[in-house]
Formats: structure tokens, sequence, C-alpha cells
């Protein structure tokens, strides 16, 4: 049974009990995700009292843990003493360190850096000259490496040094006198192996490293690839500059599945603000564009009015038809989408179509005689049966072709195929499905009726 919540409540009656002691005790016995937690539960006055009683040491691995809030940790950082705040962003991994200065007003940022150790104050500035979502955004610098002409028991000596300032040690890298990157090693092979023996003849040289300017993608790609729990970032002459841990590579790809689902919505992640005027701003775009798109539909079935008068029967099916192909067209689109990211074969945007096409002609046979069967029994009207069953065939596999399409030939012209958002497919299939709808029953009213 979880009782997180329970130990929460005993945490803020200390607090406000004013129990130092107790509440420090308590609250460094919890799991750095849960203290995190807790601290995000708090008042201002409640804060307060917990920078007193914690150091920005004791406090700093809770920030670690919600950095994926730097602007809300910024405004924290607002509550605190300038010199504690710094204090507690230097005892901060350097990635989440650099995230939260990066948030942080430009007044502020001088006061904090200036209460830094003048190398602590440099590396963070290294960090917030990298490009946001690059290998050099996301890196620390905190890991450890070893010279290559070092031996088994010195190597061991530094982990045993400088791992309780390390993000991780699983790898350790190996260095040239030119800092170099040029192999890697773990602990098991500095446990296995004898002191005397020398670093570079147990190293791995075959070593998987990223650039600093590195697109985040490309680096979770190969971090989920290899299965690595870290990989190195190194410059264009392969100086050892930081690495990646996986925990930031998660965050990484939460977030690009949150813009990628955001944008098949038609709104960017932008629109999370809890600013109706933000919302707003980002949502009428497309809304308008949609908006006119829609009155092309409209236009269409207006150049119909004279079937429609004639078989008025027609109207009870448009939104049927044209809803069934936008959602065939929105799922070829994104199956699309996934396709496209994970194959680098330079033949997959054939397989999609071809594979698409195949699809449809599946979905669209099968739906389009259950329709008509249905329109048959309801309506018993023999002629409206084909009429629906055969729009219902054409739109469906027409819709599952340009949902394939548009990511794929956008993707050609060097565009973002995210760009393809459901709501655009949506549209564009009930234009076109209305138009298959309505030709098919100009015909057979023409020829058969």
């Amino acid at each position: 049974m979880d009782n997180t919540q329970a130990i929460f409540d005993k945490l803020k009656l200390e607090l406000n009990k004013e129990d130092a002691k107790s509440f420090k005790e308590d609250f460094l016995d919890l799991h750095n995700y849960d203290q995190g937690r807790f601290f995000g539960e708090l008042t201002g006055p409640e804060r307060q009292l917990v920078y007193q009683y914690l150091s920005p040491d004791e406090l700093a691995d809770a920030f670690d843990e919600i950095d994926d809030e730097p602007d809300l940790i910024a405004e924290y950082l607002d509550e605190m003493t300038p010199r504690y705040a710094a204090a507690l962003l230097n005892g901060m991994y350097d990635d989440n360190e650099a995230d939260v200065l990066g948030a942080v007003r430009n007044d502020k940022l001088h006061k904090l850096l200036s209460y830094m150790q003048p190398v602590d104050a440099a590396r963070v500035r290294q960090l917030l000259k990298y490009e946001d979502k690059t290998a050099g955004a996301l890196m620390t610098t905190e890991f450890i490496s070893v010279a290559v002409d070092a031996t088994v028991g010195s190597a061991m000596n530094q982990v045993k040094q400088e791992a309780q300032y390390a993000e991780t040690i699983s790898y350790i890298y190996v260095v040239n006198e030119s800092n170099q990157l040029i192999g890697v090693i773990s602990v098991k092979d500095l446990i296995v192996n004898p002191d005397d023996v020398f670093i570079k003849r147990i190293m791995n040289t075959n070593v998987v490293s990223v650039l600093d300017n590195e697109d985040q993608v490309e680096i979770a790609t190969q971090i989920r690839d290899y299965n690595f729990i870290a990989i190195p970032v190194v410059d264009k002459n392969n100086k050892m500059l930081g690495i990646i841990t996986v925990d930031d590579i998660i965050d990484v790809i939460d977030e690009e599945s949150a813009q990628d689902y955001s944008r098949l919505a038609g709104v960017g992640t932008e629109d999370l603000s809890e600013n109706p005027w933000a919302a707003f701003k980002s949502r009428m775009p497309w809304l308008v564009t949609m908006l006119f798109l829609g009155l092309i539909s409209a236009v269409v079935i207006s150049q119909f009015q004279g079937v429609l008068d004639r078989f008025g029967v027609l109207a009870v099916f448009i939104t049927l038809i044209t809803g069934t192909a936008g959602n065939a067209g929105t799922q070829s689109l994104a199956v699309a989408m996934r396709r496209l990211a994970n194959d680098e074969d330079d033949n997959s945007g054939f397989k999609i179509i071809l594979n698409e096409i195949l699809t449809g002609l599946l979905t669209s046979v099968l739906t389009g005689l259950v329709i008509f069967v249905v329109v048959l029994l309801w309506q018993h009207n023999l002629m409206l049966g084909i009429i629906v069953g055969a729009a219902m065939w054409g739109a469906i596999f027409i819709a599952n072709l340009v949902g394939s399409l548009i990511p794929i030939i956008l993707e050609k012209l060097g565009q973002d195929p995210g760009v393809a958002s459901g709501p655009l497919i949506s549209t564009v299939s009930d234009i076109i499905s209305i138009l298959i709808y309505f030709n098919i029953a100009t015909i057979c009213l023409a020829n058969f009726h």
C-alpha cells in the first residue's frame, strides 16, 4: 500500500509545528522523486521554512527531480536569497542547472552567477551557449574519465574519489593527453582485472558518441538502438565534453511524443499555457484555415443541389461517409509518420504507400459492403445502398492514400511531416469524400433511376 501521502501529511505537520529536526530527518529519508513531489505541494510560507531547515545541498536533490519545470523552479529561486539559490544550483546536476538558469531573468542570472565559484560560473555559461534541444544543452559535465596510460588500480582509486560527484559511473571514459575520447570501460572491467593491468589493454575502442550540436531526436534514437545508459558528447575534434544519461532521453521521448500528438490535433505544445490569450493565438490560425477549407465542402455540396432535390435522402449519409473517411485518413497519417520516423530505408516512402494501398483496399471494400447491407435493410432501396456503399469504398480508399502521401511529400520537400495535422487530413478527406459521393450519385441517378 502506498503511504506516501501519509508521510507528506506528517511532514507538513512538522513544518507547521516548526519541528526542524524531525522534518529534516523524515524529508531526507524520502526518495528524491518524492522529495520533489512534496516540495511542489507546499505553500509559499511553508517553502520558506524548508529553506531554513535544509541546506542548499540537501534540497538540491529534490530540485533535480522537478527539472522538467524550469520556469517553476525559476520562480522558487526568486523566493531564496541569491547566495542560497546559487549554492542550491551548484548542488544540482549540470544539465538540470543549465535548464533552470536558461529560464531565469537576465538580471537574476548574472546575480546568481556572481555568487558561484568562477570555475562553476564558467562551466554554466558554457552550457548555456548551446542551442536548445541539442546534445550540448542536454549533457552533464559530471562524468568520470581516466587516462589511457593509467592502470586498473589507479583508475579504481580515481573512481572511488569522484563517484559521488558523477551523475553515473556505469561507463568510465578513456581519454588521451589531449582529452580526446579513445575508449570506454565499465566498473566491472576494473573489478575483474588485476590492479597492474593498463587501461589501454582492456578498454573498448569502438566508442559510440555524439557531437555537441547533434539534435536530441537523433541522440534518443542512438540510445534506444544501442540500449545505452549514457552516451558521451564530443566536439568536432573528438574532445570529451560531457555525457547524456538515459533519464534525460526519456524526457526527450516524452516531449517529442507530446509534440507529435499536439500536431495531429492541430495545436502546438505551447498551447499548454494557462494564459487564454496565448492559447487563442496558438489555435486561431489553424481554426481559421480549417474554417475556409470547410467552406469548400459547403460549396461542393451546393453544386449538387439538384441531385439532393431529386433524392433528398442522400443528405442523411453525408456525415457518415465524411466522418468514416476522415478517421481512416487520420489513421493512415499516424501510421505513415510513425514509419517515417523509425524507418531509415530510402525506399520507406514507397513501402508506406504500397502498404496503405493494400490496407485501403481491404478496409474500404469491407466497410463498403457492410454499409451497403445496412442501408439496404434500413431504407429498402437498392439504388441508395449501391450509392452509399460505393461512395464509402472510394472515400476510405482515397483517404488512406492521401493520409500516407501528405507526410511523405512534405518530407521529400524538406518540411516537417508533423504539420500534416489530423484536422487538415480530415478536412481534405471531407472534400474528396463529398465529391466521390455526389458524383457516384449523379452517375447512378442519370443511368439507372
